[in-house]
């Protein structure tokens, strides 16, 4: 069981992560922007950060280098529609341990979380 904070601006997506994740057994807590995301992280201290690209107020790879800076051991994986190279580039460069295309096949999403954390 893992503590993980799911970061995403449309909440059906941030609903159905949490019931996927939570069904596998971890504990979730949601933000709808990045901007809350590192509030919510500095403050939780989650064991994973699954989050969105695109977001208002704050963006996912910003939110990941506020988070990654605070924190260098975070574990973030990326979430996005946008599944364009320079933007994976970008995010495994600012730190992210993996990136997740959507619309994502929740198998694809427990194997993901699985790689980083412990069962």
């Amino acid at each position: 069981m893992a503590r993980i904070l799911v970061v995403d601006d449309a909440m059906f997506m941030r609903s159905r992560l949490r019931g996927l994740l939570e069904g596998a057994g971890h504990v979730v807590t949601e933000a709808p922007n990045g901007r809350e995301a590192v509030e919510r992280f500095g403050e939780e201290q989650p064991d994973l950060v699954l989050m969105d690209v695109t977001m208002p107020e704050m963006d996912g790879l910003e939110a990941l280098k506020r988070i990654r800076a605070a924190e260098p051991t975070a574990r973030v994986i990326m979430c996005s529609a946008l599944g364009q190279q320079s933007i994976v580039l970008e995010a495994i460069k600012a730190g992210a341990k993996d990136f997740i295309v959507k619309p994502f096949r929740p198998e694809k999403v427990l194997e993901a979380v699985g790689r980083q954390v412990s069962p």
